[in-house]
Order: structure tokens, then C-alpha cells, then sequence
């Protein structure tokens, strides 16, 4: 819809860019608060956070290379495009990158793995759902086509160069539909947050409602790609959602057996 938000010149400022930095900072806010609450360091937090984002951006970048691996071997030189370097990349690659760092970054700081987990959950929730409304402004990751009266035509050529979402056709705002689906769910984990809770908690409902939930939208959005890593009716997203809900699942069963043992203290 604006892929650009303002220009001067040669210089204009990517609306995309600057929502998912604006998330980004949210997050940042979050992983703070709730690290006090809970008694965790927030400076180290807040460090944890910086380093999930960098993960989380590169993980999604490779993840979008080997999605669509045939487009980049046949031209490598894509791979360091305008338009390759402009895309957000797919989520579940800077999510599984995240959750990588976040373990390791556990590790080596002496942080509970689970609970720092927990933290930083609504953060992410809150913090994609912004980067969402990114999506809709650039034109990318559009829906396909619908007659229901709240579908969306793109008209801006700039979003068609840069990421091909066809214009003036009627679309399913998937973009909005995720951003509003991610921030329920992010407003329903600090509601959660804010209870006494076992460890691992958290982390394990964003798991199974935004994963469950992803897996749905799967099904509205165009630019699905259904080869890799599995043939069969699912793209890789979904599959990717299917064994995240599993695991959140699991891990929410194996919580039920714990005692609520996390402090939470009340914000001041």
C-alpha cells in the first residue's frame, strides 16, 4: 500500500524497514519488563533480545534461499539482489534461528532456559505482529484472490517491482489477518506471563496458537511454496507450524506436572 514512506531525492525510507525496526524496539521494551518481574538480569536480556534479532534475520534469509534454492543456483547473483536483500525472508527460518541462539545464549549467560524462553515469547509475538503491518505496506506476502468486501487491491507499481504482488486485483489482506491473529496471541501470553506459571509455559502456548494459527493463514496466502522439504498438500510453513504445535504441546504436558514455581512480581 506505501512501500515508501517518505522520499527525498535518491534517499526514501522503506515503510517495511521501519515498522519492523519499530517492533523490534517494542520487543526490546518487553524483554525488559518482564525480565525484572521475574528476576533475570535485564541488560543481559535486553542483549539476549539484540542477538535473537540478528539470528532471526539471518536464519530467515537462508531459509528463504533453500525455499526457493532452484531460482537462486540458477542465478547466485540474486541471492545479493536489491530485491533478495529487501525481503523480510520466512519467518519460521529467523524463528528456528532464534530459539538456537536463545539456547545458546542461555548456556553461556547461566539464564533458566525455559523461563528465559517465557520471557521473551510475548516479545516476539507483539514485535512480529508490528512487523506484519510491514508486509501489507510493502506488498509482500499477499493473499490470494477474493471476492469477500474487505480484500485489498495493491496499486502502487514500486510494490510490484519490488515484490511482485499483482495490482489491482482484490486480495486477502493475509498480512493484516497474521498481524492481528500474532497480536491476540501476544496479548493473551502477558496475560499469562502475569500469573503464577510453571517454566516453559509461555513459550510453549506461543508455540501451539501462533504455529496453529499460522498454519491456517497458510492456506489464504498466494505466494505458498508446496515442493519443499515435503510433497503432499502442505507447504513447508505448515509443516514447519504442524511440528512447532507438536512440540508446544509436549512441552505444555510436561509443564502440567510442575508447580507454578515462577515469581512474578506486579509492575510498578
Amino acid at each position: 500500500m506505501c512501500p515508501r514512506l517518505f522520499t527525498i531525492g535518491s534517499f526514501s525510507v522503506p515503510t517495511y524497514g521501519l515498522l519492523v525496526a519499530l517492533g523490534f524496539l517494542v520487543g526490546l521494551v518487553i524483554v525488559g519488563r518482564l525480565a525484572r518481574r521475574v528476576g533475570l538480569d535485564p541488560e543481559t536480556m535486553t542483549n539476549l533480545g539484540i542477538y535473537v534479532a540478528l539470528a532471526a534475520i539471518v536464519g530467515a534469509k537462508v531459509f528463504m534461499i533453500l525455499s526457493n534454492l532452484g531460482y537462486y543456483l540458477d542465478s547466485p547473483g540474486r541471492i545479493f539482489s536489491l530485491s533478495s536483500l529487501q525481503a523480510g525472508g520466512v519467518f519460521y527460518g529467523g524463528l528456528l534461528a532464534a530459539l538456537g541462539i536463545t539456547v545458546w545464549y542461555s548456556r553461556k549467560a547461566s539464564l533458566p532456559p525455559l523461563q528465559t524462553a517465557d520471557v521473551l515469547a510475548p516479545a516476539v509475538a507483539i514485535g512480529h505482529s508490528i512487523g506484519r503491518l510491514g508486509c501489507f505496506a510493502a506488498g509482500c506476502c499477499w493473499g490470494k484472490e477474493t471476492d469477500l468486501p474487505w480484500g485489498v487491491a495493491f496499486t502502487n507499481p514500486i510494490a510490484h517491482d519490488f515484490v511482485g504482488v499483482p495490482l489491482n486485483v482484490h486480495l486477502h489482506p493475509t498480512q493484516l489477518y497474521e498481524a492481528a491473529g500474532t497480536f491476540a496471541v501476544g496479548l493473551f501470553l502477558l496475560r499469562l506471563f502475569g500469573k503464577p506459571h510453571a517454566a516453559g509455559t509461555v513459550v510453549g502456548w506461543y508455540l501451539v496458537l501462533y504455529s496453529g494459527f499460522r498454519f491456517g493463514i497458510e492456506f489464504l496466502r498466494a505466494t505458498t511454496e508446496r515442493t519443499f522439504p515435503f510433497h503432499g498438500p502442505f507447504s513447508s510453513t505448515q509443516w514447519i507450524a504442524l511440528i512447532l504445535v507438536v512440540a508446544g504441546a509436549f512441552l505444555l504436558s510436561r509443564q502440567k506436572r510442575q508447580p507454578n514455581i515462577v515469581p512474578v512480581k506486579q509492575p510498578a
